[in-house]
């Protein structure tokens, strides 16, 4: 067989033109993934099951969404392990703005209940707050606690004995109730349950003392008068309970605990593609429209923090969740 033999000149002009090739590729991925950033589907990853109040913003986002940058926004449902499962599959997603996680509270819990593979801080890029979602304190009506002190006044006289509800083991009602306890100085004994449903089923019943859930699933059975709103866990009151006080009006001073939705996407996503979706997202949310129907799930709209603000307010959820959880000996159930 014949070999043939390339001058040195013309090697030196192939690996030019290599390199050139390349290059120009690498230029296009990036122009690709950036500059005509979107041009293809997005999929929004939700943690929990179709039907839920997260589900139900992510759907009322996704579609406003699809609207404002011309592409379809696709809600993807994969439930389990209190949202680690979403998380874990959007952390092993291309960085390219395509696959973005539907974020809540307990993105920032998990950290200090399980071993996880992912780093919240690091395997993730902020991208915006949407707004949050405060709990409210709801008792059965056949018990007489009528206010935070009241509750705590039954809890002190019969220590150990009361029981409270959450929708979840280390959801942040859980979290939020503990909270309570610690600065008041008592305990109930924790009842979790697989959603807020059944477990304002047993509070109307009379089988819990207690339950902090989110205003979203006790609002129609509390001005139902099936249960008792006692007081709400956000700094203000909430227009969907105006004459509920604040557990901080109530003997607690500055408690403040509520549920949140923001979006990450992977980490290494392109600065551009972040600012993008953030703009895209705040003139979504601060339209009038988008704002009564988030009201209308019991969501606080509030877009207004910038990707590198959202992370800092992630991490000081993260940093107060940590410290609820030590405190208190909160173990993954």
């Amino acid at each position: 067989m014949r070999v043939l033999s390339i001058p040195n000149s013309y090697r030196r002009q192939y690996f030019a033109v290599a390199a050139l090739a390349l290059l120009g590729g690498a230029q296009a991925v990036q122009a690709q993934a950036s500059g005509s950033y979107p041009n293809r589907p997005i999929r929004l990853v939700v943690g929990f099951p179709p039907g839920g109040s997260s589900d139900a913003t992510a759907r009322l986002l996704g579609a406003s969404l699809s609207t404002k940058l011309g592409q379809p926004v696709i809600v993807d449902n994969k439930p389990g392990a209190n949202t680690v499962i979403a998380a874990q599959y959007v952390k092993s997603q291309p960085a390219d703005g395509y696959t973005l996680l539907a974020a809540q509270s307990s993105f920032a819990i998990n950290p200090s209940l399980q071993k996880l593979n992912y780093n919240i801080a690091t395997d993730f890029a902020p991208v915006a707050l949407l707004g949050v979602i405060p709990l409210v304190m709801v008792t059965p009506n056949q018990v007489q606690a009528k206010s935070v002190s009241d509750v705590v006044a039954l809890a002190k006289a019969q220590p150990g004995k009361l029981s409270y509800a959450s929708y979840g083991a280390g959801s942040a009602g859980h979290i939020a109730s503990e909270l309570i306890l610690s600065m008041a100085g008592v305990d109930m004994i924790h009842v979790p349950y697989k959603g807020s449903g059944p477990a304002l089923v047993d509070v109307m019943g009379n089988q819990v003392s207690m339950m902090l859930s989110t205003v979203t699933a006790a609002v129609g059975v509390a001005k139902e008068n099936k249960v008792r709103a006692v007081a709400v866990t956000s700094a203000k009151r909430v227009a969907a309970f105006p004459n509920v006080p604040t557990v901080a009006e109530s003997g607690l001073p500055n408690y403040e605990l509520v549920e949140w939705e923001a979006i990450q996407a992977p980490a290494g996503t392109p600065k551009d593609i972040i600012d993008t979706l953030n703009k895209a997202l705040r003139d979504v949310v601060s339209s009038p429209e988008v704002r009564e129907k988030l009201a209308n799930l019991g969501i606080e709209a509030d877009a207004s923090k910038s990707p590198t603000e959202v992370g800092a307010f992630v991490q000081k959820e993260r940093d107060k969740f940590a410290r609820i959880v030590q405190e208190r000996g909160i173990k993954p159930q």
